[in-house]
């Protein structure tokens, strides 16, 4: 307890204090290496280079932050849940890590306003703030050991999500294939196109969904298998909602 309060002491007369109180009401404590923290919010776009003008990112902190995540997750989920069998847990797991849920939480975080990029943010369906939050916990795990960045996933990553998690269904492309079958009818995903998106420098699948010869929709993922899932939820409503699509794919069937 000594300690930690001399600690504080020399954080608050330090002259990085404010980044110091900054992290501090990101992470809960104070980092002991600021720079390891100042490296996980800075995007490579941003060209920031180290005294002897090597070029500095987060990416490297984001490998490992990324490693560190799936495998506190995953420690998380076994104690958790006793009883459950691998496969329930690795699909609780993909769900938490899931680019789109690290996103929300590190906006939630507000790194959106401290990570350093070369121009304006990318836009809403990007996954800066995502990659900047495993950069985070490569950081965390670090400056302060596996049980830091263990305490720190399970406040701010998983916190009171878990149940939740858990139980909800995310898999819409099994959800749409078993419509398929249901109805007598054939689906197809077809790949329209491959780009990489300028702002993150990430392969960009835009797949769209065809059932029984006709176009449904289509979207975007960051792998083909995440477009497959978006592009899936989004048939899935217009299906329900849309009776005369219906009526055309199973016309076109007969």
């Amino acid at each position: 307890m000594f300690y930690d309060i001399i600690k504080r002491i020399k954080f608050l007369v330090s002259e990085k204090r404010e980044l110091y109180l900054l992290f501090y009401n990101i992470l809960g404590f104070y980092p002991s290496n600021i720079d390891l923290y100042v490296e996980a919010m800075a995007h490579r776009s941003a060209m920031k280079r180290d005294a002897n003008g090597k070029l500095i990112d987060n990416e490297r902190l984001e490998f490992l932050g990324d490693s560190v995540l799936d495998s506190v997750v995953a420690h998380i989920l076994y104690n958790k849940f006793p009883k459950q069998k691998e496969g329930f847990l690795t699909s609780t797991r993909s769900k938490i890590v899931q680019r789109e849920h690290l996103n929300k939480v590190g906006l939630s975080l507000g790194l959106d306003s401290i990570i350093k990029c070369s121009s304006i943010m990318p836009s809403h369906n990007s996954y800066v703030c995502g990659n900047a939050l495993e950069a985070l916990v490569g950081a965390i795990y670090l400056d302060r050991g596996y049980e830091a960045a263990y305490d720190f996933i399970l406040r701010k990553v998983i916190d009171k999500s878990l149940e939740s998690f858990a139980s909800v269904e995310v898999n819409y492309k099994s959800k749409i294939i078993e419509w398929v079958q249901r109805n007598k009818t054939t689906i197809d995903f077809e790949l329209i196109s491959t780009s990489m998106e300028s702002d993150t420098n990430s392969p960009v699948f835009r797949s769209a969904v065809v059932i029984g010869g006709v176009y449904v929709c289509e979207a975007e993922g960051y792998t083909k298998k995440e477009s497959h899932q978006i592009a899936s939820k989004k048939a899935l409503k217009m299906l329900a909602h849309d009776a005369d699509l219906r009526n055309k794919i199973l016309l076109n069937e007969q």
